[in-house]
């Protein structure tokens, strides 16, 4: 017995034409799509009325901080992968800065095992580049590979030394694995707690320049280009770091990029006062940068969107601009604040927001779902584009609380998704 999802939306690929639609699921895949009005005979199966609801490609999140092992405090495998799935994602890669870094084969198939145990939620593993992240020794790069390691990163520290960062990229190559970069100089952020701009000189506080991110992404380019790795920028928040990654893709060196709601959305003018809640890395730039993101991902440059969903315990948030850590939790907000901004707006379409939430990561990763065809995944998310409400981090069902985007008004919530033909969350 499968199960049939009647009367949803969807886009049809060809015509690029919004229609009715009604989609089989049977043994974990798509086992048929009927197009138009007339519903299907379901005698014999399980139905669930999409009543006019979105019906999406489950969303993809290729970053993401479950924090566990280690920081349980902060968040786990288990209230992560429930906070993904109420955003509407069924698929998410977790970044390896945990307590023991996810730098051995051991803590790998710890995380792999929790997903499998508490998870509801896809999990994708990725290893550190170098061990405990301290940027001195390489990891093992082919056992952590065999052992389900989807690419390497030192997430939350940039690789600081040159022929470190070239080695790493020759051994991910020759794994056919990517290099996934947070790109920051270690000598240009020290102290900063936001970025070098209006804020900043306002509350005479040390900035941290647009150069630090970009001084990393340029030299990663040119090693990608001597090596043939596949290098994934992370969180790009520059005008300059755009710049460089434009330039890159046009002489063909294999990169591709990331960029968060946040950085499409506000500034460094837009920050309130001290609140930690509005303190992340990279920071909030100026109205330049964020204009240079939207275009960015509007011309491609930028391939896919991401949260760097990163939680932190309310009382750590609450330490302020200065001493809070760096961070804002991201997963059951993403698809509202982006619809409510560009779709709502006609700067988009609703066709290419999903594009960039779905297909786009599936494609850059090589992941098996990330559009809605026959024998794909059943991974689907339904969302209601007309429901409008305000975020409340009490509602969250993650751990972290911490968001400033608290209060703001925003239409097209997720209200089920679904995993392998199972609904594992519902509104």
């Amino acid at each position: 017995m499968g199960t049939w999802i009647v009367n949803g939306k969807m886009m049809d690929p060809q015509s690029k034409q919004w229609m009715k639609a009604h989609i089989l699921m049977e043994e974990g895949k798509i086992a048929q799509i009927v197009e138009g009005e007339s519903k299907p005979n379901t005698e014999g199966h399980e139905v669930i009325e999409a009543d006019g609801l979105l019906v999406s490609a489950g969303f993809i999140d290729m970053h993401v901080h479950f924090r566990e092992p280690g920081f349980e405090y902060k968040e786990t495998i288990a209230t992560g992968t429930r906070s993904a799935a109420k955003g509407g994602f069924t698929t998410v890669a977790v970044m390896p800065n945990t307590r023991p870094v996810t730098g051995s084969v051991e803590t790998v198939q710890y995380v792999l095992d929790k997903a499998k145990q508490e998870g509801i939620v896809k999990v994708l593993p990725y290893a550190s580049i170098t061990v405990n992240e301290l940027g001195r020794e390489l990891t093992d790069f082919e056992a952590l590979a065999e052992a389900g390691a989807i690419g390497f990163t030192d997430d939350g520290v940039g690789v600081q030394n040159a022929q470190m960062m070239k080695d790493a990229m020759n051994r991910a190559q020759r794994l056919n694995k990517p290099i996934i970069a947070h790109c920051e100089d270690d000598s240009l952020v020290k102290g900063a707690a936001v970025t070098e701009g209006e804020f900043a000189r306002q509350h005479g506080l040390k900035g941290i320049p647009n150069e630090s991110e970009a001084i990393h992404v340029g030299r990663d380019v040119l090693l990608a280009e001597a090596t043939g790795v596949h290098y994934h920028v992370c969180h790009v928040s520059t005008e300059q770091s755009v710049r460089l990654i434009r330039q890159a893709k046009q002489v063909g060196v294999r990169v591709t990029a990331e960029v968060c709601p946040h950085h499409l959305l506000l500034s460094d003018e837009d920050i309130p006062g001290m609140d930690g809640n509005w303190k992340m890395n990279p920071p909030l730039r100026t109205p330049r940068d964020v204009e240079a993101m939207i275009e960015a991902i509007e011309d491609g440059t930028i391939d896919m969107i991401v949260t760097d969903h990163a939680p932190h315990s309310e009382e750590e948030k609450a330490k302020g601009m200065e001493l809070a850590p760096f961070g804002i939790v991201g997963l059951e907000t993403a698809f509202p604040l982006l619809y409510t901004k560009f779709v709502e707006t006609g700067r988009w379409t609703l066709d290419f927001l999903l594009e960039k939430m779905t297909k786009a990561p599936a494609k850059v990763f090589g992941l098996p779902s990330g559009e809605l065809k026959v024998g794909s995944p059943a991974d689907i998310t339904l969302v209601d584009l007309s429901a409008e409400k305000l975020v409340d981090p009490k509602a969250f069902l993650s751990k972290g609380k911490n968001t400033p985007f608290t209060g703001w008004s925003l239409k097209g919530w997720p209200v089920k998704t679904i995993v392998d033909g199972k609904v594992v969350w519902s509104e």
